[in-house]
């Protein structure tokens, strides 16, 4: 059910509703009773957002179980009720094109198939100058383990050699080194969670086992687009790390016990090390933390070397403007994404940013732009976020810039829900894309007790 579509699913059957439904009626009667009342909440098959006091019950849970057995990641729904009990309820289903959107508005429009942000798609650059660090001692790595793990059971050549076919990559001879003296297998520790423990001490990490090894790629690290657009992939010429979301030289080997993952770096930024330890965290979207300046180091506990040198100042890549005086100071040639709010409280003119090469992205907050027709001339956007009216005039002038990638609707929270999904309707269409579905329910609750 790709586009969560199916109209034989249980979802659009009323029945499914009632038990949910009366609970709304009753908590709600009041704000149902006013003219064109309305009561939204959205199901998700992680979360739940309904206007209840208890949000969680068995009228959800009903409703969450058809999603999990339909495929379907989440739904919209608007109830509107007669003092009959005459009840109307409006269902919107998302679709493969739209990602999950804060509140009860649809997320990004990923208006061409598979495709990811400029961060995402970003490789490392070459550092043809980087070598190992001087600390780098596979030997002196594995005598080090060797003394703390005793009896450990170590993997075999035939077993690493297997872990670099599947990764499509050579092992660091450090990293072999280390599973040499441990395969990190849970089987090994008998189900004593003591010895995993030590495991973990001993390594400085939650060490995982050759078949957990991959490649902390971009793909690896989920970002929705909204947030993915408007970040910029950064790395100044003293870095040890490039900035990047993920890179086909990081081979993600552990965790620190939190989420976060450790990884040897085979693409080191300008002043770093072939084989450094990087740290990638599970709260940040793109860069990775340099740990330490070889495997031998983390294992020895020594400091990072920081790259030292005084760095040049350079425009942010990324800035955010909200009135015509700081959208001025915001603007520079290597400017890729602009955040514009409404702050000012007064309309910007947007020709400022004509003609400038790197701009991707914009997110403009309702209010803010005084002429919305003018985003036809930014001509190199990829992502564009704006509120519903703005997009309204784009669609009447026939402005929306056709080398788009995604676009999102930024409205309030309170926005009606069946509005924005008909403006995003729209959008899809012009290119070709699966639309959300809109389903009308009808049904009778009878008179409220």
């Amino acid at each position: 059910m790709s586009d969560q579509g199916n109209s034989r699913s249980s979802i659009h059957a009323f029945a499914t509703w009632e038990p949910l439904l009366r609970l709304l009626r009753a908590e709600n009667a009041e704000r149902l009773a006013v003219p064109g009342g309305r009561v939204v909440g959205r199901i998700t098959r992680n979360s739940w957002s309904v206007p209840l006091r208890q949000m969680y019950n068995d009228g959800v849970q009903r409703v969450h179980d058809i999603l999990v057995k339909d495929d379907i990641n989440a739904v919209t729904f608007v109830m509107e009720t007669e003092t009959s009990g005459r009840t109307r309820l409006h269902l919107l289903l998302s679709s493969r094109a739209v990602e999950l959107g804060v509140g009860f508005n649809p997320g990004a429009l990923v208006l061409v198939e598979d495709a990811l942000p400029e961060p995402w798609r970003r490789l490392p650059e070459p550092t043809p100058g980087a070598v190992p660090a001087p600390s780098a001692d596979p030997a002196l790595l594995e005598r080090t383990v060797r003394g703390r793990l005793p009896g450990a059971v170590g993997a075999t050549e035939a077993e690493i050699a297997a872990a670099e076919s599947r990764l499509g990559t050579a092992l660091p001879e450090e990293l072999k080194a280390l599973y040499r003296v441990t395969r990190a297998e849970w089987a090994d520790w008998r189900g004593d969670y003591e010895a995993a423990s030590r495991h973990s001490e001993a390594v400085r990490c939650e060490l995982f086992n050759l078949e957990g090894l991959y490649i902390a790629g971009a793909a690896t690290r989920e970002c929705p687009w909204y947030q993915a657009a408007m970040e910029a992939v950064e790395t100044p010429p003293s870095a040890a790390v490039q900035g990047l979301a993920g890179s086909p030289g990081w081979i993600a080997f552990g965790d620190n016990g939190g989420g976060d993952r450790l990884a040897v770096d085979l693409t080191p930024g300008p002043r770093g090390h072939i084989g450094q330890v990087v740290l990638i965290s599970h709260e940040e979207d793109i860069g990775a933390r340099l740990l330490a300046d070889s495997l031998t180091d983390l294992m020895l506990d020594r400091p990072a070397t920081e790259p030292g040198g005084a760095e040049p100042h350079a425009p942010a890549a990324t800035s955010f403007a909200y009135d015509q005086e700081s959208l001025g100071s915001a603007v520079h040639s290597g400017l890729e994404a602009l955040t514009l709010g409404a702050r000012g409280g007064h309309p910007v003119s947007l020709a400022p940013l004509m003609g400038r090469p790197r701009l991707r992205s914009l997110s403009a907050q309702p209010g803010t732009l005084a002429d919305p027709t003018e985003i036809g001339g930014l001509t190199g956007l990829e992502y564009l976020e704006l509120g519903s009216q703005e997009w309204g005039a784009l669609l009447d002038a026939d402005a929306v810039p056709q080398g788009l990638l995604a676009a999102a609707v930024n409205g309030p929270f309170d926005e009606d829900p069946l509005a924005v999904a008909g403006l995003a309707n729209e959008l899809l269409a012009l290119w070709g894309r699966p639309r959300i579905t809109q389903t009308l329910v009808e049904g009778d609750l009878g008179p409220q007790v």
